[in-house]
C-alpha cells in the first residue's frame, strides 16, 4: 500500500518560489531518503505532507486519505528544531506525547516504559528531562516520535546534532521501524545515513525534483576519476578530458608518476583501459574508486545547491 502520495505540489512565500512541482511516493515497509542542501525545500515540503501549512497547488495523501491534522495518530514526527519540556519527567513526556497521539493513559504509560527500557533509560523514567544530559534528551526526543508505532515515520535531518552513539541508536530505529511495516521518510544532507539505510532516494535542488531513484540507479551516473601510474602524460589520449599529476604518499619510482583522470562525457573506464592496451599506452596500475552517494549527489545537484532560507521567518 502507498503510505505517502505528493503529487505536483508547489508552494511559494511571495515570490521565492520554495517548492516547485514536487511529486513522489512512498510505499508501506520502505525507507525514502529526501535529500536536498540548505533551502532545497525539505522542510517546507514536510510541513504540507503534516497539513502544517497548505500546498498552493497539488494534492498530498497519507494513508489513503487527504493530508489532515486527523491522520496525526498515524504519524511520527521528528523536527529538526527539537524541545522538550524540561521540568516534565522522561515518562510524563513521552505519556503526554502518546495522549497526543490518541492513546489512552494505559497504552502510553506501558509503551513509554517500553521504549525507555529500549534506550538504556528505565532508571531515569521518573527525573526530569532538565536533569539529562544531551544525549540522554535526543534519546527521549527520538521516542516521542515512536510512541504510538506510526504507520508513517517522518524524520526532519534527524541525525543534525546527535551524538555518535544516538546516530547509530537512531539507524536502528528508522530499520526497525521499516521491518515493522512503517514507510519511513527523512530529509537529510547527511550523504552516508541515507547510503546506509535507504531503499529509494529522491534529490531536490531549489525546491525542484532533479532525481528520484534506488542508490544503484543515482550512482550509476557517477563516473568517478580514474588514478593511473604510468610513464607518460596522459592528456593526450582519446577518452581523457583532463588529468593532473595526483599527490601519493607512496609513490617511490620518480619515472612512474600518478595521475587523476577525468574521462570524457560518455567514456567509460573501460573505454580508458583498451585505449591504452591498443595503444601500448604503459601502465603499472589502473584504479577506479568506488564512487559514493556524496559523488552522486554533486554530479546531480552540483556544489552550489543550496538557495538559502525556505520561508521567511
Amino acid at each position: 500500500m502507498t503510505a505517502l502520495s505528493v503529487s505536483h505540489i508547489s508552494k511559494s512565500f511571495g515570490s521565492k518560489l520554495a517548492v516547485d512541482d514536487l511529486s513522489f511516493s512512498v510505499a508501506e515497509g520502505e525507507t525514502f531518503g529526501f535529500l536536498g542542501g540548505n533551502g532545497a525545500g525539505k522542510t517546507t515540503s514536510l510541513r504540507m505532507m503534516l497539513d502544517i501549512i497548505p500546498p498552493d497547488r497539488g494534492e498530498i495523501r497519507v494513508l489513503g486519505r487527504p493530508a489532515a491534522r486527523e491522520n496525526a495518530t498515524q504519524i511520527g514526527f521528528l523536527p529538526e528544531e527539537r524541545g522538550l519540556y524540561r521540568n516534565m519527567t522522561a515518562l510524563d513526556t513521552l505519556i503526554y506525547f502518546g495522549r497526543l497521539k490518541g492513546l489512552s493513559g494505559t497504552d502510553a504509560r506501558s509503551r513509554g516504559l517500553a521504549l525507555l527500557e529500549r534506550f538504556g533509560l528505565s532508571g531515569e523514567a521518573r527525573k526530569n528531562i532538565a536533569s539529562f544530559s544531551k544525549g540522554m534528551a535526543q534519546k527521549v526526543q527520538i521516542a516521542t516520535a515512536l510512541i504510538n508505532r506510526p504507520r508513517l515515520l517522518m524524520l526532519d535531518e534527524p541525525f543534525s546534532g546527535l551524538d555518535p552513539i544516538n546516530q547509530a541508536l537512531l539507524e536502528d530505529e528508522i530499520l526497525r521501524a521499516s521491518r515493522e511495516g512503517a514507510a519511513v521518510l527523512f530529509s537529510t544532507h547527511i550523504m552516508q545515513h541515507a547510503e546506509r539505510l535507504c531503499d529509494r532516494l529522491l534529490i531536490l535542488v531549489k525546491g525542484r525534483k532533479r532525481f528520484e531513484g534506488t542508490l544503484s540507479e543515482a550512482l550509476a551516473g557517477v563516473s568517478g576519476n580514474v588514478t593511473l601510474s604510468c610513464r607518460a602524460d596522459p592528456t593526450a589520449l582519446a577518452d581523457v578530458a583532463e588529468a593532473h599529476i595526483a599527490v601519493s604518499e607512496h609513490a617511490s619510482d620518480p619515472e612512474w608518476k600518478p595521475w587523476s583522470v577525468a574521462l570524457k562525457p560518455g567514456r567509460t573506464a573501460a573505454d580508458l583501459l583498451e585505449t591504452c592496451t591498443r595503444e601500448g599506452f604503459a601502465l603499472r596500475s589502473f584504479e577506479l574508486p568506488r564512487p559514493t552517494l556524496h559523488d552522486a549527489f554533486i554530479a546531480i545537484a552540483g556544489t552550489t545547491s543550496a538557495s538559502g532560507p525556505e520561508y521567511p521567518a
